[in-house]
């Protein structure tokens, strides 16, 4: 109890009412806490105050951390590491004891939709064939969520999974990617088409007999020369295709880490620059006394209010106070988007290098089959030949 009391002490600072109660029925004695999220003093929700901003700026996320340290100072256990596991709930914490979770049961579904779809908006009308229920806005910054069916039935509380949780892949521009190349894959089969000349009608007429020959003759060919087209083996051009699609797949993750830098520091540069236009005003009325205090608050309420507004967004965004120059954050951010630019710029070479390597080498896969059924068809041609003489 006494433990639960520092820790509401420590997070709420005696701003907030709250009931503590304390479970000794477990194994693992446990502490719950309500909160009455309205501030004594200032009427404003918890919410408002201090919950604002990315999740790892929020008050919320300082638990952990006054928790572990009251903990250390009572001598009990922490877990350590933390940042190395995240928090799984019930449904998914059964699925991973069948070494299948949720989020890998919603992928391998996503991927099921991606190879029988047209075109994205057919890929968003089917997720429901596949038990996948889809949640997607275009107009949203978070324009595409997901979850399983089966996840909504088990637990009619559970929300929707950000797409880009499960991964770049899965982003809404990626998918529309993948369906499009996996149409190409699916649909290039070879153009030429062997006429087997086996049947009743090819022995019985020369003409056509030759006909069928020649047009044979002419997709082995074509099919030949394609071949022979690239100096690589099949193996070869699989291999480098292989290589430049991985060394794609790889670069995306420092460019996503280099694009939420990018983000970040176009929120600090506002909020900074905010900041200095109202500061100003802050000191005065600090230097100030009695009425003359009174009077300035009064003249300049909207300034300080703003002012107040821009240091708290400061502490939001800069928890341990230290707060860059605005020239070398503009500066970095400068940097930034070029190093961005440059590497979208080498990716996409990547890919397309990628692509070129694939066709070639599913064009000599297709040739081979063509030249594989024209020699089938031959021998078999010369055995039903040789059958009727």
């Amino acid at each position: 109890m006494l433990i639960g009391q520092e820790l509401c002490k420590a997070l709420f600072n005696d701003e907030y009412q709250y009931v503590l109660a304390v479970h000794v029925d477990h194994e693992h004695i446990h502490n719950h806490v309500i909160v009455n999220n309205i501030n004594f003093y200032t009427g404003k929700t918890f919410e408002t105050e201090h919950n604002q901003g990315k999740i790892p700026d929020r008050a919320w996320s300082k638990l952990r951390t006054i928790s572990d340290e009251l903990c250390r100072k009572h001598g009990l256990s922490i877990i350590e590491n933390p940042h190395l596991s995240k928090g799984k709930s019930h449904w998914e914490w059964e699925l991973d004891k069948q070494n299948l979770s949720w989020k890998e049961q919603l992928k391998r579904a996503i991927d099921e939709v991606i190879k029988v779809s047209e075109d994205f908006e057919d890929f968003l009308a089917k997720c429901a064939d596949f038990g996948i229920l889809v949640d997607y806005n275009p107009d949203h910054k978070i324009d595409l969520k997901f979850m399983l069916a089966e996840q909504k039935e088990r637990n009619p509380r559970a929300k929707f999974t950000r797409a880009k949780t499960l991964g770049y892949f899965y982003e809404s521009q990626q998918i529309r990617k993948r369906i499009e190349s996996y149409k190409y894959q699916m649909s290039h089969r070879p153009t030429a088409r062997i006429i087997r000349t086996t049947a009743e009608k090819f022995q019985q007429s020369q003409g056509l007999q030759n006909w069928a020959d020649r047009e044979n003759m002419k997709a082995a060919s074509k099919a030949l020369n394609e071949m022979n087209a690239s100096n690589s083996t099949l193996e070869e051009l699989e291999s480098a295709a292989h290589r430049a699609l991985a060394e794609f797949m790889v670069m995306s993750t420092p460019q996503i880490e280099l694009s939420a830098r990018i983000h970040k520091m176009e929120e600090q540069i506002p909020a900074i620059e905010k900041y200095h236009e109202f500061v100003a005003y802050h000191k005065k009325y600090t230097s100030l006394e009695g009425k003359a205090k009174t009077k300035y608050k009064s003249d300049f309420c909207y300034e300080l209010d703003e002012y107040h507004k821009a240091y708290k967004k400061l502490i939001e965004l800069f928890p341990d106070a230290h707060i860059p120059k605005l020239s070398k954050l503009k500066t970095e951010l400068e940097k930034a988007r070029t190093d961005y630019a440059e590497q979208s710029a080498e990716r996409k070479a990547l890919k397309k290098e990628a692509d070129r390597l694939s066709r070639l080498a599913q064009q000599k896969r297709d040739s081979q089959r063509t030249l594989a059924r024209y020699i089938q068809n031959e021998q078999a041609a010369k055995r039903k030949k040789s059958q009727l003489e």
